[in-house]
């Protein structure tokens, strides 16, 4: 029996599509729960607004800007897709939550939050 060249081919492609499917699954967003106070993206850590936080803060959402959870000096923005979570974010504003969702780098894509006990 001849294995060759065709054999050697077949195993680099083999070789090649197995590390293809185990590379994204390594870098994959993982679900995390983080505690830390609602914000918004424009702002992050300290808002840029004098007087009242939570002023500042829907005042850049209504402009266009994303809620963000700051956790200790590093703001993490918020991907909120449905209506229902947005506005517990607007009403959790500058309050301390719970957040749990995807984490990918800095983006955390929402799938609950709530107030932290």
């Amino acid at each position: 029996m001849r294995f060759g060249l065709p054999g050697l081919k077949l195993s680099l492609v083999t070789l090649a599509a197995t590390a293809a499917l185990a590379v994204p699954s390594a870098f994959a967003a993982k679900a995390e729960t983080l505690t830390g106070v609602v914000s918004d993206a424009m702002c992050g850590v300290k808002h840029m607004m004098e007087g009242d936080a939570v002023a500042c803060l829907r005042a850049c959402v209504r402009k266009g800007s994303k809620y963000a959870l700051v956790v200790g000096d590093k703001a993490y923005t918020l991907d909120a897709k449905d209506q229902a979570t947005l506005d517990q974010l607007d009403k959790l504003a500058d309050q301390k939550v719970k957040v749990k969702g995807e984490v990918d780098g800095d983006t955390i894509a929402v799938s609950s939050v709530g107030p932290a006990k």
